[in-house]
């Protein structure tokens, strides 16, 4: 009598990728805009799907392949660049989301798995949580609630697919990142942005109505004023043409960047005092930020 064979931990780790990637593609589709490139969706809610808004190039002739191959309509409910964040409606009938993970639970080097679907069916890529950090701003100024980047090549089909943990919970949504980089926008960040989508259409932006330069100051970094909507929270506020704006609610203010990354959702309807050189001399101004129009 022999006995028998040890279990192979590498043929268990790979059944267990397997089977938490053919779980994930019951939750996720293919977007299919009019360039005819399959892009993935993750669905979110009934009659709601989530993409990475920058793959979409067009807001019109969309289409959904669901997870049972059916092809459906699809519409633009609203788009953030902020967070990269774009919600579609669509008829994706009754299913169950997939469970969020707790923020906490992914850690650095812990095992991460993307799963999209193409024009073939899903697909699926893991690798490591390369990094996992606290709060960012992306380059359009979204607020997005962790950076977490992933040390796997994101094959194009699969942006805007979901980022699984090693439960097979929800991590957040797959997008290329600068420098070829894979990055997940957060669960929690999608959440936020898609409340607003889908009340609103768009996520509020604050607004000063300024148009800024850096310029370097002999005691300092600033921005300098080179055009002021008159109408606009700054203009009513008497901030002028050749100001020179060295703080912000005294957090000192060196590119247009950091700029733009205070005016966020969450500074709409709030009142700052700027702190600016005019004509070689301090002064300060208090502006109560207004809400972006829609473009």
């Amino acid at each position: 009598m022999t006995d028998a064979s040890p279990p192979d931990p590498l043929a268990a780790f790979s059944d267990r990728l397997a089977a938490l990637a053919a779980e994930a593609a019951g939750r996720v589709v293919a977007v299919h805009g009019r360039d005819g490139r399959a892009r993935s969706g993750l669905l979110w809610a009934e009659g709601l799907v989530v993409t990475a808004e920058e793959a979409l190039e067009h807001d019109d002739d969309l289409t959904l392949t669901l997870p049972d191959g059916e092809v459906v309509p699809a519409s633009l409910a609203g788009r953030d660049p902020g967070t990269d964040v774009a919600l579609l409606k669509a008829a994706t009938g009754a299913f169950a989301p997939l469970p969020a993970a707790p923020p906490a639970a992914l850690r650095t080097g812990h095992v991460a798995l993307v799963v999209g679907r193409g024009e073939f069916g899903p697909a699926a890529a893991f690798g490591l949580a390369a990094l996992v950090g606290g709060p960012w701003r992306s380059m359009r100024g979204g607020r997005v609630d962790r950076r977490i980047q992933l040390g796997l090549r994101l094959d194009p089909m699969a942006e805007g697919g979901a980022v699984l943990d090693h439960a097979g919970r929800l991590v957040g949504m797959a997008v290329p990142g600068p420098r070829r980089r894979t990055l997940a926008i957060p669960a929690e960040t999608i959440a936020r942005a898609v409340e607003q989508l889908r009340t609103r259409g768009r996520v509020a932006r604050g607004y000063l109505g300024l148009a800024m330069q850096p310029v370097q100051l002999a005691e300092a970094r600033g921005l300098i004023v080179v055009g002021v909507d008159p109408r606009s929270p700054a203009g009513q506020a008497g901030v002028l043409l050749g100001d020179v704006l060295v703080a912000w609610d005294g957090a000192p203010l060196g590119s247009v960047r950091e700029m733009l990354a205070r005016l966020d959702p969450d500074s709409v309807g709030t009142t700052v005092t700027l702190e600016l050189i005019r004509a070689g001399q301090p002064h300060r101004v208090q502006v109560r930020i207004g809400e972006r129009a829609a473009a």
